[in-house]
């Protein structure tokens, strides 16, 4: 197969998790002799210092030409901790999704057995979890009308019913498939938005008849998913619980450096870790890379390159169980491995395995 993936390292820890993400990619190609190029655009703080725009016009055509988006992560502490800053990194990645129609976040939680030592939960409660968030991208407060002085600020809470109507389907599909079981949650008791969300669920439920639906309240879901994580098989929301919510989930898998996502819509899909850009780490050595590999897989499986995906996943696995692991999952008194490290050995894995 042959596939054009843009590359979007971004900033922070974002080029050099990339760099593995990338190599892994490179290793599929060569073992299953697939045709992958790779482009590299700007996005982020580096794209402000270098032309002034968090997602310039340039990358934007780059992504549009491409079969795929590999993206890493943007932000910036020079940014950061300059609240008055009229150009923010984090602009970029709304205007990529806005731009290329990423309405559809999805973002598997599930737990590895040789880490539920590292979650803050017991492992009579994690193991054998496995779900999927599917989060709304492109509506909701982080899009919605604002407004902010001295004194008072808002953010205007929208959704449409073509906005909810399709990232319902894609709710609904995705349960389909899995274990037949979706759980829509809002704040139907206060906010109209999410009581619009509720009335067209239930208008929608009758189209999947084998899917099981229920609805919970953000605040109760956000406890649930920590203490009854298998309870969920497909959970859909808005942008911004979904936003929260799937932070949570770090808890889970023990660590935010776990976690992949894809972000499909319009154009474009897009591939990406769940953690942000650790402007702190940069440059070394120290970022788990798995979340960029565990997201490259993503991207074989969305093309339906399954065995490559699996391949992909068996090498994380592996590395897991054989203790190649960055510090913050590291056992105590284990060997160091840093980002490049981790990355190589996942790359020789997938060249003499499989």
């Amino acid at each position: 197969m042959k596939l054009r993936i843009a590359v979007l390292p971004g900033d922070g820890i974002g080029p050099e998790i990339m760099e593995q993400g990338v190599a892994v990619m490179k290793a599929i190609a060569s073992r299953f002799n697939h045709e992958f190029t790779f482009e590299e655009a700007l996005v982020g703080a580096s794209a402000i210092d270098a032309v002034g725009d968090p997602y310039p016009a340039a990358t934007h055509d780059v992504c549009m030409r491409a079969d795929a988006v590999l993206f890493a992560a943007v932000g910036s502490l020079k940014y950061d901790n300059d609240p008055t800053a009229p150009i923010r990194p984090e602009t970029g990645l709304l205007a990529m999704r806005k731009k290329l129609g990423l309405f559809a976040n999805v973002r598997p939680v599930a737990t590895f057995p040789c880490l539920l030592h590292k979650s803050p939960l017991k492992d009579e409660l994690l193991r054998g979890a496995d779900f999927v968030v599917i989060r709304e991208l492109t509506g909701g407060m982080y899009f919605g009308e604002k407004y902010q002085d001295n004194d008072r600020a808002y953010d205007t809470d929208v959704y449409t019913r073509p906005e909810i109507e399709r990232i319902l389907r894609v709710a609904f599909d995705m349960a389909r498939q899995r274990k037949k079981h979706l759980t829509v949650v809002d704040k139907a008791n206060v906010l109209a938005s999410s009581r619009l969300w509720r009335q067209i669920a239930r208008e929608m439920e009758p189209q999947w008849p084998d899917v099981t639906t229920d609805y919970m309240f953000i605040d109760n879901a956000s406890m649930r998913v920590l203490t009854e994580p298998r309870f969920f098989d497909v959970i859909v929301t808005e942008n911004t619980f979904g936003d929260i919510l799937t932070d949570g989930t770090s808890c889970i898998t023990g660590s935010m450096g776990l976690q992949p996502s894809s972000s499909l819509g319009e154009h474009t899909p897009l591939f990406e870790p769940v953690h942000g850009s650790w402007p702190q780490a940069a440059g070394q050595n120290l970022a788990n890379p798995l979340a960029q590999i565990l997201s490259a897989a993503m991207l074989l499986e969305h093309f339906g390159l399954n065995a490559e995906g699996a391949l992909v996943r068996q090498a994380v696995d592996a590395s897991l169980a054989q203790n190649v692991r960055t510090p913050e999952i590291q056992i105590e008194g284990g060997a160091h491995y840093g980002t490049r490290e981790v990355g190589q050995w996942i790359v020789n894995y997938v060249k003499s395995n499989g």
